[in-house]
């Protein structure tokens, strides 16, 4: 079995950047990701624009160029990939960490690959920087399980002339809701709020505010879906029910980090809805096993963004590496 110093499970930018630290520290790490590198990247919307400016998705001292004033996925991608060839990364892609045995010092990690072969290494120390982008936050309802029910957006073409509902009011049903419509798509937006969430952008809220008024779009605040069926959705609506005909659900509802995965290795949320750790090193309740990224939030996921996660990397290997020195 091999043993490593430190491994990390979650190869996003918040993985990456504890990959890199660890290894800068000389320690050996390897880190296991269940999909690509920076799987939650990819699985943004194809044409999806960063809310923030190269320089604060930096990790590792390599700088981030973009041609426009905001990095595109693309160029995310891109860049990320490069990172993690500069300083030669050992990932794991495709291989789940299915679970964690022993303790701070003599850890024994099991995880699993695509083609479903169990493998199992050593590791003194841990480190969960899972996301929680995989995990989306359900409405609850009967017929959510059928296949026009989506939980992500990618692109607005396959949409062209269908009955969409878009279900939220942040940024990302905006978003949707927006290019589905520029796209030629017959857009509802449903949100049980009185109006669009006041986080959404000042360059998307009021132009999706004026398709509303316009009548390009139609919305229903305050509301929200109760049924959903091949060819039409039940919605709760202030005025009553009202059937509405429809092809497709877009849930943009949030996601939430993977509660059970943590319960199973020790690590609990308190009554504040975040897990106990020790702010300046990161390490949970649980010895030898270090959090990082949205983690550390809990249930509050739009406190920690990859601008401020990058940094718990630095924090953790300066532990781990005074700890094993």
């Amino acid at each position: 079995m091999i043993q490593y110093d430190a491994v990390v499970v979650g190869a996003g930018p918040t993985g990456l950047a504890c990959g890199i630290e660890l290894r800068r520290r000389g320690l050996t790490v390897v880190l296991f990701d269940k999909g690509c590198v920076v799987n939650s990247i990819y699985n943004y919307p194809a044409n999806m624009m960063f809310f923030t400016t190269p320089e604060l998705l930096e990790i590792g001292d390599i700088p981030m160029t973009s041609l426009g004033e905001k990095p595109t996925r693309v160029e995310a991608l891109k860049y990320y990939r490069r990172v993690a060839d500069h300083y030669r990364l050992p990932i794991k892609q495709y291989e789940r960490v299915t679970r964690m045995e022993g303790m701070d010092g003599a850890f024994t990690v099991h995880s699993e690959d695509r083609e479903g072969q169990a493998n199992v290494c050593g590791a003194r120390k841990v480190v969960l920087a899972t996301g929680y982008y995989d995990r989306p936050n359900m409405l609850g309802v009967p017929g959510e399980d059928l296949p026009k029910v989506l939980h992500y957006y990618k692109e607005s073409h396959p949409y062209y002339v269908q009955d969409v509902a878009v279900v939220g009011g942040k940024n990302s049903a905006a978003i949707a809701a927006l290019e589905l419509h520029w796209s030629g798509a017959r857009v509802t937006l449903i949100h049980r709020g009185a109006g669009l969430h006041d986080h959404v952008k000042y360059w998307i809220k009021p132009n999706l505010e004026n398709r509303i008024a316009a009548g390009e779009i139609k919305a229903y605040f305050r509301s929200s879906i109760a049924r959903i069926e091949p060819r039409r959705i039940l919605i709760r609506t202030p005025e009553g029910e009202l059937w509405l005909d429809n092809d497709y659900v877009f849930a943009m509802t949030g996601y939430h980090p993977d509660l059970g995965f943590l319960a199973a290795h020790g690590i609990s949320l308190g009554e504040d809805g975040r897990p106990a750790l020790n702010a300046e090193t990161m390490e949970s309740a649980r010895p030898g096993l270090y959090l990082a990224g949205v983690l550390v939030a809990g249930v509050h996921t739009n406190e920690i963004f990859i601008e401020n996660g990058r940094f718990h990397g630095a924090k953790i290997a300066a532990d781990i590496a005074a700890k094993l020195s």
